[in-house]
């Protein structure tokens, strides 16, 4: 073959190349998009995207749509919503690749939020940032944690005594207590705890500004240049007091492990160990502590509070649990870990528990990272894509009467604890 037929051929390949993928890209975008309320002129959805309870509305309108995946759209700006297990696992463990990212919300940067690995975008970061957590979380490493964990425990017991009506202090102590001793090797106060306080003021604030519509900004990221003192930019004094409680967050207790290592008096907690195997930067170790501080305090005190709800609501399964529990273990010593696998009754009512009032109803959003087709609707690139937990566990054909608490609802008809060991109220991999 000549020179010039190669050439020829080459071209005509290349061309080929790009009419293949012209063609499919535009057959893509001839596919609609997943049903949901009909967009207005200009804004689109901007009117109809929930800025309260959003998770109650998304549940809606998969009912009203007949979908298990629901979209809107505002401002150019696509949301999908999937409110099904099965279309969940699909979408972001089948096709994990495609929906590695994370959108970008303009009011997570402003308030310096944006330091949490579960919100940065897949990528060599995350990857390390994932590393460094999974190194002392991961299953088989977070069993080194228990002693730690039972004797907070213990100690809330001492304090559900002493004074009941405090219930709700004593189990945002204990949580705090737990992971701040794990992560930091820090003892927190009983009351008033300073580290206490300042994680939860910033997840509370973090809550109030995280998904699509709760805050304009995130609508119209040009409105981040707005000065404080402009009518209508209050999120912006709002982001300042924020990104205060993020640094003290991120700083003071790490500062805490440094001095107690300069003294000799720390070598166990998980900042001391990364900070002694010289692997990460400090900021990645000082990132990752941050995100473990202020992860697994709110979310643990908001699971136990719907504890003691439903104990209260219902003392026939209180009072269950509380027979197997004596029933197996006695009246001479308090559960440990390892009796576990044998208290299923405990063991269901601890999955209908997280199903029952799961403690984050719309998961950590995703973005897709390349135009995808999933059941004959087109979901285009850079779509934030949320994972409806709450409507998950509120499907009927999997939890006949939802909205009850039944820990029954987890045995098979023989009387034997299923196989279903899945909580979704931790959401899919990240």
């Amino acid at each position: 073959m000549d020179y010039g037929s190669f050439a020829l051929l080459a071209s005509t390949i290349a061309l080929l190349g790009f009419f293949q993928k012209f063609l499919s890209t535009w057959w893509r975008r001839q596919l609609p998009f997943p049903p949901g309320p009909s967009p207005h002129p200009i804004i689109g959805n901007l009117r109809d995207i929930p800025t309260k309870l959003p998770w109650l509305t998304y549940t809606k309108w998969g009912i009203q749509y007949g979908s298990d995946i629901v979209h809107a759209s505002a401002l150019g700006q696509h949301v999908v919503v999937v409110n099904s297990v099965k279309t969940a696992i699909e979408i972001f463990e089948k096709r994990a690749h495609m929906y590695n990212g994370r959108p970008v919300l303009t009011m997570l940067e402003l308030m310096d939020w944006d330091f949490s690995f579960a919100f940065i975008p897949g990528g060599d970061k995350w990857r390390e940032y994932r590393k460094i957590f999974h190194q002392h979380f991961r299953q088989d490493a977070s069993r080194n944690h228990r002693p730690i964990q039972m004797k907070k425990v213990h100690l809330l017991l001492q304090e559900l005594l002493s004074s009941p009506e405090e219930f709700r202090e004593h189990l945002k102590t204990l949580t705090a207590a737990i992971i701040m001793a794990i992560v930091y090797g820090y003892e927190v106060q009983p009351i008033n705890d300073h580290f206490v306080g300042t994680a939860e003021d910033a997840a509370k604030r973090l809550s109030d500004s995280f998904f699509p519509g709760a805050v304009a900004v995130n609508t119209f990221p040009i409105l981040r240049y707005l000065p404080s003192w402009m009518p209508g930019a209050d999120f912006q004094r709002f982001a300042a007091e924020c990104r205060q409680l993020i640094k003290e967050m991120r700083e003071a207790p790490f500062d805490f492990v440094k001095q107690n290592m300069r003294d000799g008096t720390d070598s166990t907690s998980v900042v001391a160990k990364l900070l002694e195997g010289n692997r990460y930067d400090e900021d990645a170790i000082k990132d990752v502590a941050g995100a473990a501080y202020a992860g697994g305090a709110e979310t643990s005190v908001s699971s136990l509070a719907s504890f003691f709800l439903a104990m209260a609501l219902h003392p026939d399964i209180q009072k269950k649990a509380q027979t197997e529990i004596d029933t197996v273990i006695g009246t001479d010593r308090l559960p440990e870990f390892e009796d576990r696998p044998s208290l299923p009754f405990v063991e269901a009512l601890y999955r209908e528990l997280m199903r029952w009032k799961p403690v984050t109803p719309l998961g950590n959003p995703r973005a897709s990272t390349a135009d995808d087709v999933y059941n004959g609707y087109f979901i285009p690139k850079g779509t934030t894509v949320i994972s409806n937990i709450w409507a998950m566990t509120r499907d009927e054909s999997i939890y006949p009467e939802p909205e009850r608490f039944n820990p029954d609802r987890f045995f098979t008809a023989d009387g034997k604890l299923d196989d279903e060991d899945t909580v979704l109220a931790f959401g899919f991999s990240i």
